[in-house]
């Protein structure tokens, strides 16, 4: 009896190792498009939606510098003006006015030059150009921002890709032992004990296999949107994870020191703070006079008796000078201080978190390279554990309890191997995202 058993489970684990080696034949699909990390951030940063939002407030941005500059230059009006007054008229009622209403019929133009405003328009351009400035560093780090999502789901997808592995061949081994165990019960060599629990564990390695496609789907949909991709679109992600990765970084301060050189979002709220500055500069000097150059110049070809030229200029200066209007100029001063101070404690702040997130992430890094050693050496014993029940249970010397503990201990070692791998590759991302490179 126990050399028919020998030789039945000996055919069995014959079959199980070539199940193992084979791979069942897919369904006719569309071809994968071939993508690596590389092409899936330049494919993000060309067709994200976030990406041209960005562009655009950039583009937007440099035109306020320009409407701002617009004081500085001269200012052109054209007049065509026709008067039909009712006759003995004058203009009775109202604010002070010239009273006289003339008929006529006259064109011409006004020239206004802004002289100086003793700083206050320089200020304002400045503000300006540097606003534009910090929009196109907060563009930037909105590119990164997108880089790192994409490297971390194009990781994500390749684990969960692994792990479906996984549980795909789990499912097909333990099928096979559930099969054998089933022919081996029939024939009164094993008890019924031994393929419930056969089934049982051919249960669970479908219920892993279904968790492993959901999440496959789930990673592969969120690729898929940040590719700015708005029905799916089959990609087959190239892997080039290194099989020896390279060693984290040892030390994080001097990763603390680049980030605050070459973080964009660092350098977008220094930018917005200089800019709050000057405009803080600029609502000051509210208070100081304005001084214009006035032109004028036109003809009169209709005309009352009463104008007796057809033609007319003037020229001349307007020194217009503040001295109360309700305190607005004081007050909308004294705001634009407190904005600027709350400007630069949002650097402050920004600098304490990119201190703090830096040195968490190089430890998270250190972290996950461990855990590549650890979880391989756990691989390694979980298969020779494995063989050893399997060759115990063939023989058996154990029972059915040991070979499916085994099972699961080999499959859980698996799927812990490879998502050390992946998470490691996406913490090296968040690494150079974090230092800004």
């Amino acid at each position: 009896m126990k050399l028919i058993a020998f030789i039945g489970f000996g055919l069995y684990f014959a079959s199980a190792a070539v199940a193992r080696g084979q791979t069942t034949p897919a369904a006719s699909a569309p071809a994968a498009q071939p993508l690596t990390l590389a092409q899936a951030e330049q494919l993000a940063l060309k067709s994200n939606p976030s990406i041209s939002v960005s562009r655009l407030l950039a583009l937007a941005e440099g035109q306020v510098t320009r409407e701002v500059r617009s004081a500085e230059l001269p200012m052109i009006t054209g007049n065509l003006t026709a008067v039909e007054p009712h006759d003995g008229s004058r203009i009775t009622a109202g604010a002070l006015n010239n009273p006289i209403v003339y008929e006529r019929a006259a064109g011409g133009v006004t020239v206004r030059q802004l002289i100086t405003d003793f700083g206050r328009t320089h200020n304002l351009a400045g503000s300006a150009d540097l606003r534009a400035k910090a929009q196109l560093s907060a563009q930037a780090a909105t590119e990164a921002d997108i880089i790192l999502t994409v490297d971390q789901t194009f990781y994500r997808v390749l684990g969960s890709q692994a792990v479906l592995k996984v549980a795909s061949d789990t499912v097909a081994e333990r099928q096979t032992t559930s099969d054998q165990v089933n022919a081996l019960t029939a024939a009164k060599l094993k008890s019924t004990l031994d393929l419930s629990f056969a089934n049982v564990n051919l249960a669970q390695a479908k219920l892993l296999l279904l968790d492993a496609q959901n999440a496959h789907q789930e990673a592969m949909t969120d690729f898929g949107a940040l590719l700015g991709e708005e029905r799916p679109v089959a990609y087959s992600l190239v892997d080039e994870t290194p099989t020896s990765p390279a060693p984290p970084p040892e030390d994080a301060e001097p990763l603390v020191e680049r980030a605050f050189q070459s973080r964009p979002d660092l350098l977008f709220l220094n930018q917005n703070f200089a800019a709050a500055k000057q405009f803080s500069a600029a609502e000051h000097d509210l208070s100081r006079p304005t001084i214009e150059a006035l032109g004028t110049a036109g003809g009169t070809p209709v005309r009352a008796d009463q104008i007796t030229t057809s033609w007319y200029g003037a020229v001349g200066a307007n020194v217009s000078i503040p001295i109360f209007n309700g305190f607005l100029y004081s007050a909308r001063a004294k705001e634009a201080d407190y904005r600027a101070s709350a400007a630069g404690q949002q650097v402050q702040e920004l600098r304490q978190s990119i201190a703090r997130d830096v040195r968490t992430t190089v430890l998270q890094t250190q972290s996950n390279f461990q855990r590549i050693a650890v979880t391989q050496q756990l691989l390694d014993q979980a298969n020779s554990a494995f063989d050893l029940a399997q060759t115990r249970y063939s023989l058996g010397l154990s029972s059915i309890v040991e070979l499916s503990q085994a099972q699961l201990a080999q499959t859980e070692a698996q799927i812990d191997y490879a998502t050390a791998r992946y998470s490691y590759q996406g913490s090296l991302a968040t690494v150079r995202y974090q230092t800004g490179q």
